[in-house]
C-alpha cells in the first residue's frame, strides 16, 4: 500500500473499503482531471496478517487498455513483509485469473530503479516492451512489460 492509501485507511476504514471495492465512478488522474474507473478485482494477500494488495483492471472484450491506466495489474507489499516471495506468488496466482477473463497477456509496469520489481514481473515470465522516460505522475522512468497468462 501507498503511504496515501495508509494514511486514508487510518483516517476513515470504511470509507477506505467503499472506495476501494467501488466498479463504478471516476479516477483522479495526475493533471487533476477524471476518467471512468475500469472494472477490476483486488485479492489481500495475507499470510495469517495482511500482507499487501495486488489488483487486476480489465475492460471487457479486450487486452487494450486506456492511456491512463499503466497496466493490468498492479501489486504492494507493506515494507515489513517485503523480501518473502509474497508479490512474486501473488503474480503468479493472478495469472490464470486473467486468463479466465479472456486476457491472453497481461501488461505490468514498474519504476526503472524497482529491481525488486522487476524481478518479480521476471520470475513470472514478464518480456520487457518498453520504457517510458518520464512517468507523468512519477516524474520516473517507468519499465512496461507483458506476461502471457
Amino acid at each position: 500500500m501507498s503511504a496515501d492509501e495508509l494514511e486514508a485507511l487510518e483516517a476513515d476504514p470504511d470509507e477506505f473499503l467503499r472506495d476501494l471495492l467501488g466498479q463504478e465512478g471516476a479516477v483522479e488522474l495526475a493533471d487533476g482531471s477524471t476518467a471512468p474507473r475500469l472494472p477490476f478485482r483486488i485479492f489481500w494477500i495475507d499470510d495469517g496478517e495482511f500482507c499487501g494488495v495486488i489488483g487486476l483492471r480489465f475492460q471487457p472484450g479486450t487486452e487494450e487498455l486506456p492511456d491512463y491506466v499503466p497496466g493490468h495489474v498492479g501489486y504492494s507489499i507493506v515494507p515489513w513483509k517485503r523480501r518473502r516471495g509474497y508479490a512474486t506468488r501473488a503474480l503468479a496466482l493472478i495469472l490464470p485469473v486473467a486468463r479466465s477473463m479472456g486476457l491472453a497477456r497481461v501488461s505490468v509496469t514498474c519504476d526503472a530503479e524497482n529491481e525488486a520489481s522487476r524481478k518479480v514481473i521476471l520470475s513470472n515470465g514478464g518480456k520487457l516492451i518498453g520504457m517510458t522516460p518520464r512517468d507523468p505522475e512519477t516524474g520516473r522512468p517507468t519499465l512496461s512489460y507483458r506476461i502471457e497468462t
